[in-house]
């Protein structure tokens, strides 16, 4: 009797560590899966969200940027009340994030429309028709609301198919000028040395990364901003 004592209190701490653990455990679990929802979700609507794994990682922040930006919701990259609501309990038809309608009031004629708000752009014909449109990153601080166009400014071409930033540092593809002095479209910088990057393709779209003034496009949007481009001065529509 007396031994069947220390196995018996093992028995019970052992059970009592291990309902601790599970109920400890179970709210975190219960995170997990409501995130992976939430990413298979925003997935669905091409966001981008990355694998369903239920982490809490940069992907699914800017994700969640471009989901709040396409709803019209706070863009805190956080899967807040609001944000959970429109996403899971909505009774609204979900929009994509990849395909968003031009601008009410953005000009007419041939024109290349930037939304800062929604970190978006479109280019657009004559006619009105919009033959492309994607994510960007800018700097709403340096680069203000108007009208601009293409050429040349402060005695800088206006068209130059691999640029180098003031450092020297990165390549700047595809850039196209648009405003005095240095503002102009191209391509996510790479760094002169290795030619990589600086920064991921699903970083654009949100603000979670600044430029200095200038618009970062895709590398497939860069090429198509330089083919639109090409015939002469485009007019370039900054909305807020």
């Amino acid at each position: 009797m007396t031994r069947a004592r220390p196995v018996l209190v093992a028995v019970v701490l052992a059970l009592t560590m291990a309902l601790a653990t599970t109920l400890l455990a179970g709210p975190a679990e219960a995170a997990r899966s409501t995130v992976a929802d939430s990413q298979r979700v925003l997935n669905s609507l091409r966001c981008q969200a990355g694998s369903a794994d239920g982490q809490r990682d940069t992907k699914l922040r800017a994700a969640v940027t471009r989901f709040q930006s396409r709803h019209a919701l706070r863009q805190t990259g956080r899967l807040d009340r609001p944000t959970r609501m429109r996403l899971h309990r909505s009774a609204e038809r979900l929009l994509r994030c990849d395909v968003r309608p031009l601008p009410e009031r953005s000009g007419k004629g041939r024109r290349i429309v930037v939304s800062q708000s929604q970190h978006w752009l479109w280019l657009v014909r004559a006619n009105g028709r919009v033959v492309e449109q994607g994510p960007m990153i800018d700097d709403e601080r340096e680069l203000r609301p108007g009208r601009y166009t293409t050429g040349s400014y402060c005695g800088r071409a206006a068209r130059v198919v691999r640029n180098r930033d003031l450092s020297g540092r990165l390549w700047l593809d595809h850039f196209v000028r648009f405003a005095p002095c240095g503002f102009g479209f191209h391509g996510i910088p790479r760094r002169t040395k290795d030619g990589e990057p600086i920064h991921a393709e699903w970083l654009l779209g949100t603000d979670l990364d600044r430029s200095h003034g200038c618009l970062r496009v895709s590398r497939a949007m860069e090429r198509s901003v330089w083919r639109f481009t090409g015939h002469g001065r485009t007019v370039i529509r900054v909305l807020g």
